[in-house]
């Protein structure tokens, strides 16, 4: 099999911290790279090898097998929109799939945004994919085979308490468990709250998903960081699980045995360990998928579904009404 050909769209800090130290590794891919501030594209092909390109249009005639979208998440639709004009085969994203004012103030025009760039992939051809990484840490990975394996059943109820550093990734880990949410009411304080980089309000949101499933999600810039930045619980009808941090304790409890069952992580390896590892294994599946040629992973519809979710809980606080999300922003 030839080599497999990566194009890179934004060299950043994100893209050579968390993606270029893995892609290089691998002898198999051949990497292009495109970068708005061309110096910076060109340094990143003298470190981790391939090639530079002056534009996107040489960039995607260079044939690449897919492209990842790595660029800031406010220069991610205009990214997007600019390969599509020369459609490429696949487009991998970042998180947010669009958020044109930054992660934490993503709006109903960024929903729409978002299913503009998944219509115009789907009508030319071109498969979308996300990274969604939480997905693929240690005990996110072990809570899913252990759900299915016990046969824990459907999810029934769920409660968060969320950093927004971590926010689209826990809306998509509800899904990854307990399926699409359906409607939604939310509510947010009156006051900004302050935390590292961010000055935002807090926000409170009840849910129902398409499964019956009900659920309460809080986030906000104020928790601190040395202690878990996020707390998802999950209660199944035979069982509970609950997730902490991104290198928390998880906890299972299994109801038909009554017994409670702890995993943690080594005590050496750090939270940033192990999100640095998430990516590494959330590239793998990917590139496997494309070898394989399979779908990927994490389609691109569930970045869209991040900001369904959004876009509903700016709508319920602007119009103090829950929000039925399929019939006021629906995907298709």
């Amino acid at each position: 099999m030839s080599k497999l050909r990566v194009a890179v769209i934004g060299t950043g800090n994100v893209a050579q911290k968390n993606y270029l130290p893995f892609l290089a590794r691998d002898a198999e891919i051949s990497l292009g790279y495109y970068n708005r501030t061309a110096d910076k594209a060109r340094a990143c092909a003298d470190q981790f090898g391939g090639l530079a390109f002056d534009s996107v249009a040489e960039l995607m005639d260079w044939a690449p097998d897919t492209a990842l979208v790595l660029t800031r998440e406010t220069q991610r639709l205009e990214a997007a929109l600019a390969l599509l004009e020369h459609p490429p085969r696949r487009l991998f994203f970042e998180k947010p799939l669009v958020a044109r004012h930054g992660q934490e103030q993503v709006d109903e025009q960024d929903f729409a945004a978002g299913r503009d760039i998944l219509r115009q992939a789907a009508a030319k051809g071109c498969e979308t994919a996300m990274i969604f990484n939480y997905r693929f840490f240690d005990h996110s990975q072990l809570a899913k085979r252990v759900a299915a394996e016990r046969n824990f059943g459907q999810v029934r109820e769920i409660t968060g308490l969320v950093h927004y550093a971590c926010w689209s990734h826990c809306i998509d880990l509800i899904h990854f468990f307990a399926g699409p949410i359906a409607q939604i009411s939310a509510l947010r304080s009156e006051t900004t709250r302050t935390g590292a980089r961010m000055q935002v309000e807090d926000v409170a949101a009840a849910f129902r998903t398409a499964g019956d499933a009900t659920g309460t999600l809080i986030g906000t810039a104020a928790l601190a960081w040395e202690f878990p930045l996020f707390e998802l619980t999950l209660n199944f009808e035979r069982g509970r699980i609950r997730l902490q941090d991104l290198d928390g304790d998880l906890e299972i409890m299994d109801a038909r045995g009554g017994e409670v069952e702890r995993y943690g992580i080594a005590r050496h390896r750090s939270r940033w360990d192990q999100y640095n590892s998430s990516f590494e294994k959330s590239l793998a599946a990917y590139l496997a998928s494309i070898r394989q040629n399979q779908p990927p992973p994490v389609p691109g519809r569930f970045g869209l579904l991040e900001l369904q979710v959004e876009a509903g809980l700016k709508r319920s606080i602007a119009q103090q009404r829950p929000v039925v999300l399929d019939t006021e922003f629906p995907l298709d």
